[in-house]
């Protein structure tokens, strides 16, 4: 446990004590802008025992605790717990409460990068260089109440969904979707697809590391009523088309690692598979699907509604900062160029 200045001091996730993860419910719990899984303390937990370390900046705050802030150390550098998959990021913290982000930087450590920050994350608004769109589904009322909100496209798809799930059951066999899998098998497919994609379009392998698969089949095992990995699943016959695993929370799930069969492109079978999932909602107690940042096209044609998260840096360091800044608007040029010429 190391302290500092501001009543700050930072503990390993595995020394937090009961007090420290009561406040970490309660101070979620109260504050709608937390309501992702990403911020639950068994997110957190899961990373800890199965990728790497985790620490947790605790703020001292209205005669307790104030704010957590789960992270990992890279040298010098401090990344929200998950990076690089941790699709919203912030501290834990009451509604409206205060927050200096440059307290987190002591013991070395000179800066605290993030790319998914929360919209409510007070405090941070100086380091903040960009933000991006993170699309999600009002999924209240299931199929009917989403299509009764959803766009001219999102109606449009769903319905060809309709007409390609019963053209996939005439070609390949009767179609199962299930919402809420068990099945590890299933989920080492899904990791198994994902990474044939990551080759196919050379993005990094984020299963590259061990760890990381598994820190999935460890969320897949956590079956808490508040907190725990989402399989789904959707065959035709013998044959897996499409699945997805995500994180739930309480009425949020988040859309995470989405995956199909290449061999089923030409029936979208993604778009089957989400609209099987949006009328399951209600089964699983689930309002809002988090599709995560990005402007992918199906995730513009889906969504009821969007938030922003932000792509910055704290640092004392203003050279630094004007490189990292650099960096991020060199990088959105590129995704504009790509856009612009995506066929």
């Amino acid at each position: 446990m190391t302290p500092g200045a501001g009543g700050m001091r930072i503990v390993s996730f595995g020394d937090l004590g009961g007090a420290e993860l009561d406040a970490w419910h309660a101070l979620r719990a109260a504050n709608p802008a937390l309501d992702s899984p990403y911020f639950h303390p068994g997110f957190a937990a899961a990373v800890h025992a199965a990728e790497r370390p985790v620490q947790v900046a605790v703020a001292a705050g209205g005669g307790g605790i104030g704010a957590l802030v789960p992270h990992h150390r890279e040298g010098r550098l401090l990344r929200p717990v998950g990076w690089p998959a941790a699709d919203f990021q912030g501290p834990v913290l009451a509604a409206g409460a205060a927050f200096r982000p440059l307290d987190l930087l002591r013991g070395g450590a000179t800066g605290y990068a993030f790319d998914h920050l929360v919209d409510q994350a007070p405090g941070f608004e100086p380091w903040v260089i960009t933000s991006r769109p993170s699309p999600y589904l009002d999924v209240t009322g299931g199929l009917t109440g989403y299509l009764g909100r959803a766009s001219k496209s999102g109606k449009d798809n769903m319905g060809q969904a309709r007409r390609r799930a019963a053209k996939a059951e005439r070609e390949h066999g009767p179609v199962r979707f299930e919402a809420d899998s068990a099945d590890g098998e299933a989920l080492a497919r899904v990791i198994a697809l994902k990474r044939a994609q990551y080759a196919a379009t050379g993005a990094r392998d984020y299963f590259a590391e061990p760890g990381r698969a598994r820190l999935l089949e460890s969320l897949l095992r956590t079956r808490d009523g508040s907190f725990g990995g989402v399989l789904s699943t959707l065959h035709a016959g013998p044959r897996l088309l499409a699945a997805h695993f995500g994180l739930r929370a309480g009425g949020v799930l988040h859309w995470w690692f989405p995956v199909y069969d290449p061999e089923f492109a030409r029936l979208s079978p993604g778009w089957i598979l989400l609209r099987e999932l949006v009328g399951a909602a209600p089964a699983l107690g689930v309002s809002r699907i988090d599709l995560g940042r990005g402007e992918d096209e199906y995730k513009r044609r889906a969504r009821t509604g969007q938030t922003q998260v932000g792509q910055g840096l704290v640092t004392r360091n203003p050279v630094r900062r004007v490189a990292a800044s650099a960096l991020v608007h060199a990088r959105a040029a590129v995704r504009a160029v790509r856009t612009r010429t995506r066929p």
